[in-house]
């Protein structure tokens, strides 16, 4: 069908949430002035997820996102009733039933007849034993099994969702479903799009994966910020404008702040997506490799050239379990030497407490780790010859240990040396002593879907809805352009990557991926032939430990590079400053890239324009 289900030509799906404490601003922003067919929300990071189990744990009528129902649906409810605008969001985490039951609770309470559809069946936490007879493993390191999950969650597909649609639900409330889904589902809703309807699944699924992050697709988290920094107080949250034959137009709601550019959403499409020829989701395997975005009008940006494949016969299942303590200590110390005094302060610190732990016959630290922000500790060895003179900085010292009373003589003794250790130090975070928390590691497996069941249901009543299982995946890889690469100059000028191309960087699980776009695609070859896995390794050489792959992007002159165990085990199990590798973009656009003289002299333009140094 060329028109939707509601007669239109095109459905214009709003990005309202990227994560649980996005603005409170951008649901409104988008109901008011976006004139939109459906508003929705991604809430549920991993990281989220571990927060809402332990809510979960303590009372049964937690462990959802709250702010979905009394900081969006309660005051928004009227006008998205007015307007029509129906509302999909994963803000149910891993208590679906109570977070229906408190919206249903609002809509009476104002008065208001809304249909709630659910979508659970996700949470597999009861079967751990069919996990380990079957000798499930983690999916990116193999390890075994832990001894007891604290949860297990399925990453659930688009088309339960939309089940839920058909049968008239107003709105539908998710546990965990892969973040795209939410876009994806009215898509499958309103163009009646089939399980084998690969290129379209794969389309949809993309125009989900722009808008999941909220503002990261129009201006915000942008290389070049100081295009939009002006808009920052009233940004623009993204909308996709959809057709039934799979493209659409990204954009935002007129008169907002941000920007909708090729450089933009490109950056978003780059966030977290490992190799672009085969990106997983539950329905579908996509292809972006010859994906193409067109500046079609001021702040609207066109995408096409998505391909799709048969997904995979398994789910990823997103689990925890407890893992230790942690603590963290933090303090901001200044004067001569600064960078000095702090080092000597944590290993003073660290010696100290390990002799008590000595002495009590437990075992040492599990780990240790010292940021010294303030003095470009981010960037390891490619910090500036400056950074080690720094008067004035903060340092951090996180520790992970196995026994919770070992991390309390380190909480105590923290603060019990301020009389006995450095000077010109006070305090540089929260009063008191360090906090200690328990860590809810995360572990990644796969999971037959032909074992998992969806349960829908609109006003409470399960709907039978059956999972469509399209045929295996048995497809070869799709052909793909190459990029012949341009060898660099021998007598040309060096200036720094963002010059060139701007980045966008995330995490996955245990993994980086530090996304490159060039400003020119006719660029690219030359980036791409200094932009070496080998060279990016070295780069990042102070915190990768494993491989570094480069997969490349030629329709929309991009590459990504995914970055193999870089994140110290990555969430809540990490003690690096940046656990999800959020900083690594900024980080390569300082890589010095040999050009001609031509292009150095063009580039010194918009350096200076932006504030960069060569």
């Amino acid at each position: 069908m060329s028109t939707a289900k509601n007669g239109k030509s095109t459905i214009r799906i709003g990005g309202a949430a990227g994560f649980w404490g996005d603005s409170q601003f951008a649901p409104r922003q988008l109901v008011e002035k976006g004139d939109i067919d459906y508003l929705v929300f991604d809430y549920l990071a991993e990281v989220t997820m571990s927060i809402l189990i332990r809510a979960r744990q303590k009372s049964d009528k937690l462990g959802y996102a709250r702010d979905f129902v009394e900081l969006v649906m309660k005051p928004l409810l009227p006008e998205i009733k007015a307007r029509g605008i129906k509302v999909i969001a994963n803000a149910g985490g891993v208590n679906v039933d109570a977070c229906a039951e408190a919206l249903a609770a609002v809509a009476a309470e104002a008065g208001i007849p809304l249909k709630i559809g659910t979508v659970g069946g996700d949470n597999l936490t009861d079967r751990q034993d069919e996990f380990r007879t079957d000798g499930l493993t983690e999916m990116f390191s193999g390890a075994p099994m832990p001894d007891k999950l604290a949860s297990a969650n399925a990453y659930l597909g688009a088309f339960p969702i939309a089940a839920a649609l058909d049968e008239g639900a107003e709105v539908v409330i998710t546990g965990r479903c892969v973040d795209s889904a939410v876009t994806l589902a009215p898509l499958i809703h309103e163009f009646g799009w089939q399980p084998t309807d690969y290129d379209h699944l794969a389309s949809g699924t993309i125009a989900g994966h722009i808008i999941e992050c909220g503002a990261q697709a129009t201006g915000g988290n942008f290389t070049d910020w100081r295009d939009v920094v002006d808009g920052w107080p009233d940004m623009g949250y993204p909308i996709a404008e959809c057709r039934a034959d799979g493209t659409f137009t990204i954009c935002k709601p007129d008169n907002t702040g941000g920007v909708v550019s090729r450089l933009s959403v490109g950056e978003q499409i780059l966030y977290e997506i490992g190799d672009p020829s085969a990106y997983i989701v539950p329905d579908v395997i996509c292809d972006m490799t010859e994906m193409t975005l067109t500046d079609a009008a001021k702040d609207q940006v066109a995408v096409a050239g998505i391909r799709g494949k048969a997904p995979t016969s398994t789910y990823k299942v997103s689990s925890t379990w407890a893992d230790g303590y942690r603590a963290t200590a933090q303090m901001t110390l200044t004067g001569f030497d600064a960078v000095e005094k702090a080092k000597a302060f944590a290993n003073g610190l660290l010696t100290r407490t390990r002799r008590h732990f000595a002495a009590n016959d437990w075992p040492d630290y599990r780990d240790t780790a010292m940021h010294l922000i303030g003095a470009e500790t981010l960037w390891g060895d490619n910090a500036s010859a400056n950074a080690a003179q720094a008067r004035e900085i903060v340092l951090r010292i996180d520790v992970r240990h196995d026994l919770k009373d070992a991390l309390e003589i380190f909480s105590k003794e923290t603060t019990g040396v301020a009389l006995s250790m450095t000077t010109g130090r006070c305090s540089g975070g929260a009063a008191g002593r360090p906090k200690i928390t328990p860590v809810v590691a995360q572990y990644a497996f796969l999971f037959d879907k032909t074992r998992v069941t969806p349960v829908v249901k609109v006003d409470g009543a399960d709907i039978g809805f059956t999972q469509p299982q399209p045929s295996s995946n048995t497809d070869t890889a799709l052909e793909t352009a190459t990029v012949t690469d341009q060898k660099p100059p021998a007598n040309g000028a060096e200036i720094p990557l963002i010059a060139l191309a701007v980045a966008r960087s995330g995490d996955k699980g245990n993994d980086a991926n530090v996304g490159v776009l060039a400003r020119d695609p006719a660029h690219l070859p030359l980036i791409r032939a200094q932009l070496t896995p080998d060279r990016v390794r070295e780069w990042f050489a102070h915190n990768v430990e494993g491989e570094v792959y480069r997969f490349d992007m030629p329709g929309m002159g991009a590459m990504n590079f995914l970055l193999k165990q870089s994140l110290g085990g990555g969430g809540t199990s990490s003690l690096h400053l940046d656990t999800q590798a959020k900083t690594y973009g900024q980080q390569i656009l300082a890589m010095p890239i040999r050009v001609p003289a031509d292009i150095a002299e063009a580039a010194r333009g918009k350096a200076a324009e932006q504030g960069w140094a060569e």
